[in-house]
């Protein structure tokens, strides 16, 4: 059985497109945040922050305190997506099966792909290259038989490309710390496996020898364990179903639960939503809005818009807001997903209708943010609460 499973690991993809935007920021200590608020957290950092004592998790106002050297970014979602999707589309040269996972990963289901001189290396080479080529980011390589063994391989090996021949899955996995196993992380297993004294996954191997005693102990876990602990995944790569949406959200600055700050917000997300639908000329039949509170909660609301002007598209998506908001918690994230895009053909009335009058301000306006950005004309709510002096 050959091996034709690549596992594709953009190493900490957040950082390095920070460093290609702003070359500056290369070998400087540098950390991502959630947020700049109290509650805010580090969410990735360069070995250099680390070395200032810096950690994944660390609340930022404790960083704050520490005076160190370690530039604050905030988490760019809209530049680390782009990037991810350029990769995708840069990936999807070599083979049509491509599964993202996660920001920073990709599976790859190479069957049937043409190697030179009979080795898969070739091709994972030539995949680095491009990658290289075109994004100046730096990513490695797993590759075997399953999608399992394949991104363990990036976890723990370093360079920029590694081989796990067929039939050796359980022989490279045995030295290796249990943790590599997926399973290992659901709480109850990794406590018995703590109760055990159990940190190898040879041990694993050796006691899954004994199906029913291994059962007792791992209850519905253990057949999964089992066969994570033997190299063994027959889970296919799975490309996304595509699906043509508009997507725009904003990560806040400050978590709060300001009504008036969040409807600023919202209304600042709609217009950009209403932007793209009349540069389209297409409706949306499903607009999602969708919260997420700084307690990890979500909250979200299903809506429509008729016509792609911003007070329709503004008018719908505040009364989604109001429905789905019905917490007192602190808000982070809000977020617009329109989908179900379909033509938009003005409706010729013999009156002047207000639709028609929406329409035509809102063409006025995006005259202007044509030649000068979507920035350019801002309402005078958005600009007082999201813009302060």
């Amino acid at each position: 059985m050959p091996s034709d499973v690549f596992y594709l690991n953009l190493e900490s993809l957040e950082l390095q497109a920070e460093r290609v935007i702003d070359p500056t920021l290369k070998n400087r200590p540098i950390a991502i945040i959630s947020s700049s608020g109290s509650t805010g957290t580090i969410v990735v950092l360069s070995s250099e922050a680390k070395q200032e004592g810096l950690y994944k998790g660390m609340k930022v106002s404790l960083a704050k305190r520490k005076n160190t050297r370690v530039q604050l970014l905030p988490y760019n979602h809209s530049l680390y997506q782009r990037v991810n999707q350029y990769v995708y589309k840069t990936i999807s040269y070599f083979t049509p099966i491509v599964e993202p996972s996660e920001m920073s990963g990709f599976y790859m289901d190479m069957k049937g792909i043409p190697t030179s001189k009979h080795c898969i290396k070739d091709i994972g080479v030539s995949v680095l290259k491009k990658i290289e080529s075109r994004t100046s980011l730096f990513s490695v390589v797993g590759i075997s038989i399953n999608k399992l063994v394949s991104k363990i391989i990036t976890d723990v090996i370093p360079g920029s490309i590694h081989e796990v021949s067929a039939g050796n899955e359980q022989c490279f996995l045995e030295p290796l710390d249990y943790s590599v196993l997926p399973t290992t992380r659901q709480r109850s297993v990794w406590r018995m496996l703590n109760f055990l004294v159990i940190d190898k996954v040879c041990h694993i191997q050796s006691m899954s020898n004994h199906l029913e005693e291994f059962k007792t102990l791992f209850g519905g876990y253990a057949i999964n364990l089992i066969d994570e602990a033997n190299g063994r995944d027959t889970s296919p790569v799975k490309p996304p179903i595509l699906r043509d949406h508009l997507l725009e959200q904003t990560i806040l600055a400050e978590d709060t639960n300001d009504n008036e700050v969040l409807a600023a917000v919202v209304q600042n997300l709609a217009e950009k939503i209403a932007f793209q639908l009349r540069n389209r000329g297409q409706i949306s039949k499903n607009i999602k809005l969708e919260i997420h509170y700084v307690d990890g909660y979500s909250s979200n609301r299903v809506g429509r818009v008729y016509s792609p002007d911003d007070i329709c598209v503004t008018r719908e998506c505040k009364k989604l807001f109001a429905k789905a908001n019905n917490r007192r918690v602190s808000v982070r994230t809000i977020l617009l997903d329109a989908s179900q895009l379909t033509s938009y053909a003005e409706q010729k009335n013999l009156f002047f209708s207000s639709e028609s009058r929406d329409m035509k301000i809102s063409t006025a306006i995006e005259l202007v943010r044509q030649k000068y950005g979507i920035a350019s004309i801002k309402t005078a709510n958005i600009f007082h609460h999201l813009n302060p002096s």
